[in-house]
């Protein structure tokens, strides 16, 4: 349980006022003393993170944050904070008691209901004062389940572990495929995995091992290679395999060195599959034929890392799309959960696999691209596209490859 990625975890965000009980309710739910608890209002002052098993669910990540009526500058950076949240969870806790229902209440409420999250709405500490019948009908007939509590006596966690349950988005009860459906049980898929400076010592990267996985999984065979082993590998099959996975930045290579007639891809696209949604990541890597000399374009890593030379986001992409633009672009480059508000001076924003992360915050990112009318892609299909392979690294995805034709126009 401990090993399993964040980004595998079904996200649980606590909102509410402060002193609400928050972090006593946290506490509760996990048995454990996972966030400090004291009478002082505004003892959460950043989000606190909470991995624990939630059966039949499993691996889950609880994330309590700091109260939404928090106040003063320090008090503004921690409700900033606690929206960040907003945009990773699937499912919203919102934590009130009785009698302070308001619009603090109202503005989170009406925030998860415009994202599509599912929200319980939790009357805490009940043992203090009766909730008011009327106020849990006018929620219900709303769409909220509601669920009276006392975190400290242990009352109404069950009822809240079974709400839990029934609003878990279907994909927590049926995990998805990273490309097991795309190779038949007893089929072969070759990945092609370079060990290079950025490879972990010893180990391999996590989307690679996750598709090992998924492969198992779906009874599917696997055979894994360095890129300069590819051609002699597929040479020695007696039949050709089902797909080659390729890691981006040998994605030249690899499609020379694999027949037409075997599908492709990349483990970048893979994931902007698995993590984000593949048909509006193709049609915003078209945008890349409309970039000009000047344009700024920002690249998104969800994770935090130390770059070396020749890094893929830093280095090598910029490099591609300004040799495919023919002019200079300028690239900002952010890490983990930061995002700007204002998105209007760029272009396009390209973002990483995300493995680390939800699909919650993948298609939250979507959205508000969407919302600003700039184009959002991936490391892998930009790469593809700027190499012009783009069609070749579709092939195994028919509704992303009909998307890119009715979508596409000749380069001016």
């Amino acid at each position: 349980m401990k090993a399993t990625p964040k980004g595998n975890r079904l996200h649980i965000g606590l909102f509410g006022r402060r002193n609400v009980g928050k972090s006593s309710l946290l506490n509760s739910l996990t048995r454990q003393d996972a966030a400090l608890v004291s009478d002082v209002a505004g003892t959460t002052t950043d989000p606190i993170e909470k991995p624990m098993e939630l059966l039949p669910l499993g691996p889950v990540l609880f994330i309590d944050t700091a109260g939404i009526d928090d106040t003063g500058a320090l008090g503004e950076l921690r409700v900033q904070r606690t929206r960040q949240v907003l945009d990773r969870v699937d499912v919203g806790l919102l934590v009130s008691i009785a009698g302070e229902w308001g619009e603090f209440e109202e503005v989170i409420l009406a925030e998860l209901g415009g994202r599509g999250i599912p929200v319980i709405v939790v009357f805490n500490k009940s043992d203090c004062c009766a909730v008011d019948d009327g106020r849990l009908v006018a929620l219900h007939e709303r769409g909220a389940l509601c669920v009276v509590t006392s975190a400290p006596r242990g009352e109404g966690l069950p009822a809240l572990r079974e709400a839990l349950i029934q609003c878990a988005p279907d994909g927590f009860i049926t995990p998805p495929a990273i490309l097991g459906d795309l190779v038949p049980p007893g089929e072969l898929a070759v990945l092609v995995i370079p060990i290079d400076l950025e490879a972990p010592k010893g180990r391999l990267i996590l989307p690679q091992v996750q598709s090992i996985r998924d492969l198992l999984d779906n009874d599917a065979y696997c055979m894994v290679v360095k890129e300069r082993e590819l051609r002699g590998a597929l040479d020695r099959l007696k039949r050709p395999p089902a797909l080659v996975v390729t890691d981006s930045q040998a994605f030249l290579r690899v499609a020379g060195d694999t027949p037409d007639a075997v599908p492709l891809t990349s483990f970048s696209i893979l994931f902007a599959r698995f993590k984000g949604d593949l048909t509006e990541f193709v049609v915003g890597a078209l945008a890349i034929d409309s970039l000009r000399a000047g344009d700024r374009v920002l690249v998104c890593e969800a994770c935090s890392h130390h770059p070396i030379a020749e890094d893929i986001g830093r280095v090598k992409l910029p490099r591609w799309l300004r040799q495919y633009v023919g002019g200079r672009l300028e690239f900002t480059h952010l890490q983990g959960h930061d995002f700007p508000e204002d998105l209007g001076s760029y272009q396009l924003v390209v973002h990483c696999g995300a493995c680390m992360w939800n699909r919650r915050e993948v298609l939250s990112r979507i959205i508000r691209c969407r919302q600003a009318g700039v184009p959002i892609t991936n490391y892998g299909l930009a790469i593809a596209f700027s190499l012009g392979i783009f069609q070749r690294a579709l092939g195994p995805f028919p509704a992303a490859l009909e998307a890119y034709r009715s979508h596409s126009l000749p380069r001016s």
